[in-house]
C-alpha cells in the first residue's frame, strides 16, 4: 500500500495567524528602537525567527539582539493563544483526508504552547499522525528540510505527497522537496507570488479546497 502524505503548513494555513505574528513582530522591533513597517514584516512571516529579523534587519545588525527580539515577539504573541482562530473547515478537511486514507502531517515552525494552542484551535487531532517543527531539522522554509522531515515521519515518497501552504517561503521550500504544492491566498499572498514560488494549484482557504478536493491534487485515497 503507498502511502500518501497530505502536509500542511498552519499559520495562515489553517489558523487565521498571519496578522497576530505581524503585529506582535512590530510591537516587538519597536521596543527594541527598530521602525520595521508591518507590510515588510507580513511578507516575511513563515521564515524562523533568527531568518525573518535577519531579513528585515540586514545582516549587518547587532546579532546579539537576535535571541531578545525572538523572545519578545514569542511573549507578545503568546497573549492570543486563549482565542487563536482556526480558518472554516480546517478541521473537518483534515478530518476528511485522514479518512480518505491521507497521512495528515503538519510542518510548522511552532512549537510548545504555540502549536497546542493552534492544534487546540484546529480541532483535529484525531486526524494529524505526526508534527514536523522547527526544533526538528536545521534549516527552515524556505529549506526544504521541514518538508522532508514531514515526509519521512509519515513514511511517504515525495511523489506521493502533496504540501499545502500559504507563503512563498511554504512554495519554495515544497518545491524543493519534491512534492507537489498547493497554496492557499488566506494569509494574504498574492495569487501570483504563490504561483511563481511553486503552488500547482491555488485556493482561497481550507473550506474551498475542502470543496474542491476531488479536482486536484488531494483527490482520491490511497492505494
Amino acid at each position: 500500500m503507498t502511502t500518501r502524505a497530505a502536509v500542511f503548513d498552519v499559520d495562515g494555513t489553517l489558523a487565521d495567524t498571519n496578522h497576530l505574528h505581524v503585529t506582535a513582530w512590530w510591537e516587538a522591533f519597536r521596543q527594541a528602537g527598530h521602525d520595521v513597517p508591518m507590510h515588510a514584516i507580513h511578507r516575511s512571516i513563515g521564515l524562523g525567527s533568527h531568518d525573518l529579523i535577519a531579513r528585515l534587519l540586514g545582516e549587518d545588525r547587532d546579532k546579539d539582539q537576535d535571541d531578545a527580539l525572538s523572545n519578545a515577539h514569542r511573549t507578545l504573541y503568546g497573549t492570543y493563544f486563549d482565542r487563536l482562530p482556526a480558518f472554516r473547515d480546517a478541521g473537518r478537511l483534515l478530518r476528511t483526508l485522514a479518512a480518505g486514507g491521507w497521512t495528515v502531517v503538519l510542518a510548522t515552525s511552532a512549537g510548545g504552547g504555540e502549536l497546542s494552542a493552534l492544534r487546540r484551535a484546529i480541532e483535529a487531532d484525531d486526524a494529524i499522525s505526526a508534527t514536523a517543527s522547527a526544533d526538528d531539522v536545521a534549516r527552515g522554509k524556505p529549506a526544504p528540510e521541514p518538508v522532508r522531515q514531514a515526509l519521512e515521519l509519515a513514511g511517504a515518497r515525495a511523489e506521493d505527497s502533496v504540501f499545502v501552504g500559504d507563503t512563498v517561503w511554504d512554495m519554495q521550500a515544497g518545491t524543493r522537496a519534491g512534492v507537489t504544492c498547493v497554496g492557499l491566498l488566506c494569509g494574504g499572498i498574492p495569487r501570483a507570488d504563490l504561483t511563481e514560488a511553486g503552488a500547482a494549484v491555488i485556493h482561497d482557504d481550507p473550506a474551498d479546497l475542502l470543496a474542491h478536493l476531488d479536482d486536484g491534487p488531494l483527490r482520491g485515497s490511497s492505494s
